[in-house]
């Protein structure tokens, strides 16, 4: 039996973990959508640093992590404009929702905001019929 979905914890705790700790040490939600639209519109000037170094973690430490793996199959579509395009929906819809699954799942969910609740469930279903209708309608993933 496999056991992948450890990683999944690993990953779950992981993430968890540094919420409750950038709650804690700065009194603010670690919403990614909410770190990069402070720098994208100038209303994060005050903590700018601290922005870049999380976005920088984000992008070094997975990074560091690759030579401790033969290889990674992250199941992911060689379509360059399909991760384009996704990655634009993904930024319009968490500016529309004011956050993302980081804010609204993982810290929202956790500090029992009915908001975050909410939010999350309907990025759940978004999700999901848009794997049904990409992946099994359309086959473009």
């Amino acid at each position: 039996m496999e056991q992948d979905w450890i990683w999944g914890l690993i990953g779950g705790l992981m993430i968890g973990s540094a919420g409750a700790l950038f709650l804690l040490m700065n009194g603010r939600i670690m919403g990614a959508s909410g770190i990069i639209g402070g720098l994208v519109d100038g209303s994060g000037r005050a903590n700018w640093t601290e922005r870049v170094a999380f976005l920088a973690g984000l992008v070094v430490v997975p990074a560091l992590l690759v030579p401790l793996y033969d290889s990674v199959d992250t199941r992911l579509t060689d379509n360059v404009w399909l991760l384009v395009a996704a990655g634009l929906l993904v930024g319009f819809g968490t500016r529309l929702a004011n956050g993302c699954t980081s804010g609204h799942g993982v810290c929202g969910i956790s500090r029992l905001s009915l908001r975050g609740m909410a939010a999350t469930v309907f990025y759940i279903a978004a999700g999901g019929v848009t794997v049904l209708f990409a992946r099994h309608l359309l086959g473009v993933i």
